[in-house]
């Protein structure tokens, strides 16, 4: 193959695929385009129910697969409305030809002008076919930029938890401290250098000093970015006046887009449903009939009305990974050797469980219950009632924590469910923190 590479009968093919390129450019846009729109929904619902339970490695995910889904839908709709213009000009070419200056019978300074501004209509046409052509290879392109920039950031956040965040003590403490600051300062140097010889289209690989401080980062980068497999597109799109025009253009038409998809409407200075349950707002992710679709979510807690005929009350707290966090500092000893919390794979090779971890692990739940009913108290207006929380499911399926309390004694009218909980301070005392505020109407049915 690499010997055809050079033959003038496969140059010839790349010529003619080349100039028929527009057909399959369209299909695959349309195509690409239907299937990317019938998918948003379905992304940004994962993306957020991922960053409502708080999972990070799946946010990050979702987020990542989001954005490159609409980076693609836009640069493919900027080329389908260029290839359509294009195709419309080709169309006016044959019925038209080419622009009639002196038909226009304008004035000298006016013909002038124009003639040096528009010049001629196949002019246009070819200036038309350049962006539809790039624009389309730059959709691709600009995809891979943002993994790249996504995945420095990932690697960051990696490099904390393994060196920064660990349980290590003493000595081994300090060196991993040290070897990942380090680490993070290389990588934030490297960070720099590629986004400044991106945007300045090379410059550090131009002067002979810059380049031999750059090219280690570059070495390295270029596999933390996954650049080797793109480079060829880079270098092919700056390699060419017009690419480099079009790369400044394409810019700020993304945050222009950005900052446009940033409004909405605001209703009032005061009111705003979005807020968190209080005395004076009753959100509706804190009840339970009202949590009807898959992207209805539980804020903290829920109860199973605003209004409430019956004699009990029911408490759902939802969980999530802070929760476990608070037990284990409220209680040291709930805290695994081995936390399995996360993705993991459902193959297990270790042989370790016995009878013994078994008992011990069964008991250290009995220990995991009593601390969350010590830890989260339920106060109804002015007065605490005594619960024991359950784990269960919701109609939603989502995991949490479920408790009855008999409110028999209330008075009908308005009420207000408080959900308090013990945290240790910096000063080691123990305080009592609101979590969930939710307001109820109860009446005799």
């Amino acid at each position: 193959m690499s010997k055809e590479l050079h033959n003038s009968t496969f140059k010839e093919l790349l010529d003619k695929l080349q100039q028929e390129s527009w057909q399959l450019e369209l299909l695959i846009s349309g195509f690409a385009i239907l299937g990317l729109f019938s998918a948003t929904d379905t992304l940004a619902l994962k993306f957020q129910i991922a960053q409502h339970e708080q999972h990070l490695t799946e946010t990050f995910i979702w987020f990542a697969i989001n954005i490159s889904c609409w980076i693609l839908i836009t640069n493919l709709l900027i080329h389908v409305i260029l290839r359509g213009l294009w195709i419309g000009a080709l169309g006016l070419r044959y019925v038209s030809g080419d622009i009639d200056y002196d038909e226009l019978n304008y004035s000298n300074k006016f013909t002038k002008y124009l003639q040096k501004k528009i010049g001629s209509f196949d002019d246009y046409i070819a200036t038309l076919e350049d962006y539809c052509s790039i624009v389309f290879a730059v959709s691709f392109l600009f995809i891979f930029y943002f993994l790249a920039s996504f995945l420095c950031v990932v690697l960051i956040l990696i490099l904390v938890l393994l060196f920064l965040d660990n349980d290590l003590d003493g000595i081994w403490e300090n060196i991993s401290s040290i070897t990942g600051i380090g680490l993070i300062l290389f990588t934030l140097i490297g960070m720099f250098f590629t986004f400044l010889d991106f945007i300045t289209q090379g410059f550090l690989k131009r002067k002979k000093w810059t380049s031999k401080i750059y090219f280690p980062f570059y070495r390295v980068f270029n596999i933390i970015t996954l650049s080797f497999l793109y480079r060829p597109l880079v270098y092919n799109f700056l390699d060419n006046k017009f690419g480099k025009k079009l790369s400044l253009i394409l810019l700020p038409v993304y945050i222009g887009i950005l900052y446009l998809t940033s409004y909405s409407y605001v209703d009032s200075n005061y009111i705003n449903l979005d807020k968190r349950s209080s005395e004076f707002v009753a959100n509706a992710g804190n009840y339970e009939d009202l949590i009807k679709k898959e992207n209805d979510f539980i804020n903290r807690a829920t109860i199973q009305s605003k209004v409430i005929t019956d004699n009990y009350l029911k408490i759902f707290i939802i969980f999530n990974d802070n929760i476990e966090d608070r037990l284990f500092d409220f209680n040291p000893g709930l805290k695994p050797k081995d936390d399995h919390r996360g993705l993991n794979s459902g193959i297990k090779f270790s042989s370790n469980f016995n009878a013994f971890d078994f008992r011990k692990k069964d008991s250290l739940t009995k220990v995991y219950f009593k601390t969350f009913n010590e830890i989260y108290l339920t106060k109804i207006n002015d007065t605490y009632y005594k619960t024991k929380y359950v784990v269960t499911s919701n109609k939603n399926k989502k995991l949490g924590f479920e408790t009855y309390v008999n409110i028999d004694s209330l008075k009908e009218g308005k009420h207000l469910l408080r959900i308090n909980r013990k945290y240790i301070n910096r000063k080691k005392d123990t305080v009592l923190r609101n979590e969930v505020q939710i307001p109820f109407w109860k009446f005799k049915k």
